[in-house]
């Protein structure tokens, strides 16, 4: 009676899907942050963006947070 290891007999199809599904959603955020950067520079050509700047910021913190998220995820999946 004891307790013993064996291995996951899922484990390298579950790794797959984790890094498959990980990255998809990064890659979806990705193509929404240039599709909102794509309307905002529009917008900025048009002149909405003279007096408030609050959108045009608001999107660099999202994209920057994307950007970080893939600082994480980079190492994670390609260097372990």
């Amino acid at each position: 009676v004891g307790i013993t290891l064996t291995q996951n007999p899922h484990g390298p199809p579950i790794q797959a899907s984790i890094y498959y599904v990980t990255t998809g959603l990064h890659g979806l955020h990705v193509i929404i942050g240039l599709v909102v950067a794509a309307f905002l520079i529009v917008r900025a050509y048009q002149g909405y963006y003279l007096d408030d700047h609050r959108p045009v910021e608001y999107f660099g913190l999202y994209w920057h947070f994307v950007d970080i998220v893939w600082v994480f995820l980079f190492p994670l999946f390609y260097l372990f």
